[in-house]
């Protein structure tokens, strides 16, 4: 007995001391907005497939790591292990932030980190230790800058904004994000592919420094007035010099980081002048050449012929139409189709338009299409130009004639081809009915109506059958009931799956909603602890709650990220998801 009681405390023991540990410690849990905070994930077991948390759903930027740390030892005949992985950290945004759950899989079983919480404050002044080296900071190293070309131009004059990033010869610029794309409100806008960054030298403040240019639009006011292009915004990360070269003449490196902006520009747009307007001009500005091109005078009756319209040259291409022929009406003239060869350099668009006419005549005869005028804005000679095209005169070889109706005699009643067609519409054959009509009782409608309620019979017990097998079916009519009721709260975002920020603005929306009409809190009480809590009180589920507060942290970043339709649809889906979970598991 004795025996039995010490193997089983020896089995315990071993028990506990072979647990698997896997835990996450960060270097401090209060920081400032520009502190930096370490934290380790450690376990006492090697495991395979780590997967670290998503640190920027939780508003952390990781600017190091991961680095990764192996130790094993033997005391006393016992092995220990101990393994790491070691990310750093800089926080996004202010407030109480939650690092979210890594998992590893060790022995064929997964294992979990509890979450951890860190308050982040503003900004602190970080003490500069005497023993440690100088380090070069970005700030005074490290500019954005937007050249425009013109900032006095008139209405649908090209202009050019070269955004260029310029830094020091002492740092290395590692990544960049776009924080804030510039807005061109009441500007036609059309970006410049860079296909590859090429760093070239020039001079800033009176300085020499090296730039890349990040991105290159041509931009084409639509109105005159002040009008304000929106800043672009970037986030830099660096290498920056520390201390001075080792023995070997190398350099310590540290990484860094900014945040630049081009800041906003205003343009001062002048109107076109209003001296020697014409009255046909269609807002045409730049330099061209107008033509209009029959494929062919001379056709016989039936045939067509296309009559091309046609605008080359440098200018607003895609912002004006073209003028619309003036033909007889013994021609019939369908619709155009529209051609555009543009392309938009840095210069400006240039190309041509082109607007084709089919045109069928519907008699022979001599027909005339008039001239034509198109009017432009000479941005060189400051003036109005107007080029007019020759007429056409287009013989129609046979057909029918117009005035081919035979002579009338004098004193008698007019009737011409004309008043023959007023009275087409009258119909050629008759349609006669019986004046006795058949009787209703005995007659087919009569036998049809009494027999109909018979054959309903069998249909009714069907419906009924099904309705009886509906109504049982409690988990899937519950699970109908949560689906409708997810998508009554997402009909909103529904409407704007299209348009990528108010869709995610009403996804908010609706999510929040959900919460308010369930527990009747104030969108004011809705921290992400709150929600935690009122859930959990709830009994839902910890995945489903982790999942509804992703998404509603996600929403906002996402307004801003590049995304595509089907990562827009994702989210609407999931979002249905967590609200019909939300509803099966609330108690």
């Amino acid at each position: 007995m004795k025996r039995i009681i010490v193997f089983v405390i020896l089995f315990v023991t071993h028990s506990l001391l072979a647990q698997v540990k896997f835990e996450a410690n960060v270097s401090k849990n209060n920081l400032g907005l520009n502190e930096r905070v370490r934290i380790e994930f450690s376990m006492n077991e090697d495991g395979d497939n780590f997967v670290p948390p998503n640190f920027e759903a939780s508003g952390f930027r990781v600017v190091g790591g991961p680095s990764q740390s192996i130790s094993q030892s033997w005391i006393n005949g016992r092995s220990t292990f101990q393994k790491s992985y070691t990310y750093i950290l800089l926080p996004q945004k202010k407030g109480n932030l939650i690092i979210r759950q890594a998992v590893i899989e060790i022995n064929g079983q997964l294992y979990k980190t509890l979450p951890i919480k860190i308050n982040v404050t503003d900004a602190v002044n970080l003490p500069n230790d005497p023993n440690e080296p100088a380090t070069v900071s970005a700030d005074n190293n490290l500019y954005l800058v937007a050249d425009i070309s013109k900032t006095n131009p008139f209405v649908n004059e090209p202009i050019t904004v070269v955004y260029k990033l310029y830094f020091s010869y002492n740092i290395g610029i590692t990544n960049w994000r776009e924080l804030n794309k510039p807005k061109y409100n009441d500007f036609w806008s059309q970006n410049i592919d860079i296909k590859q960054l090429v760093a070239e030298e020039g001079m800033f403040k009176g300085e020499r420094y090296r730039y890349v240019i990040l991105r290159k639009t041509v931009l084409y006011p639509q109105k005159s007035g002040k009008l304000e292009i929106e800043p672009l915004s970037l986030d830099i990360d660096c290498q920056v010099p520390r201390g001075r070269p080792n023995f070997f003449g190398q350099v310590q490196l540290v990484e860094d980081s900014k945040r630049v902006s081009a800041g906003s520009k205003v343009i001062s747009v002048k109107p076109l002048p209003e001296a020697g307007k014409p009255d046909d001009f269609s807002g045409a500005v730049g330099k061209f050449n107008f033509k209009v091109t029959p494929s062919r005078t001379g056709l016989k009756f039936g045939e067509s012929l296309d009559l091309d319209l046609s605008v080359t040259g440098t200018g607003n291409l895609k912002l004006f139409s073209l003028p619309k022929p003036v033909v007889p009406s013994t021609l019939e003239m369908y619709d155009p189709q529209h051609s555009e060869k543009v392309t938009t350099p840095l210069s400006g668009m240039t190309g041509s338009i082109a607007d084709k006419y089919t045109i069928i005549p519907q008699s022979k005869g001599n027909f005339p299409i008039k001239s034509m005028r198109f009017t432009y804005f000479d941005l060189n000679s400051g003036s109005y130009k107007t080029i007019t095209s020759p007429e056409i005169m287009l013989n129609v070889l046979d057909g029918p004639g117009i005035t081919n109706s035979p002579p009338v005699a004098s004193g008698s009643n007019k009737i011409s081809v004309t008043a023959n067609k007023a009275f087409a519409f009258i119909k050629q054959k008759t349609k006669l009915k019986p004046i006795v009509s058949e009787d209703f009782l005995g007659s087919s409608l009569f036998y049809s109506l009494l027999i109909l309620p018979f054959l309903g019979i069998p249909a009714l017990m069907l419906f009924r059958k099904r309705k009886e097998a509906e109504d049982a079916d409690i988990v899937g009519n519950k699970k109908k009931k949560s689906n409708a009721l997810a998508k009554k709260y997402l009909s909103e975002a529904q409407k704007q799956i299209n348009n990528k920020e108010p869709f995610y603005i009403a996804l908010e929306k609706a999510m929040h909603n959900f919460l308010k009409a369930k527990f009747s809190i104030e969108t004011s009480d809705m921290s992400k602890d709150k929600i935690s809590e009122i859930l959990l009180s709830k009994s839902a589920n910890q995945e489903t709650i982790s999942d509804f507060i992703t998404l509603t942290e996600n929403c906002e970043l996402a307004r801003y990220a590049p995304s595509t339709s089907v990562t827009i649809q994702q989210d609407y889906d999931k979002a249905v998801e967590i609200i019909s979970n939300l509803e099966k598991q609330l108690v």
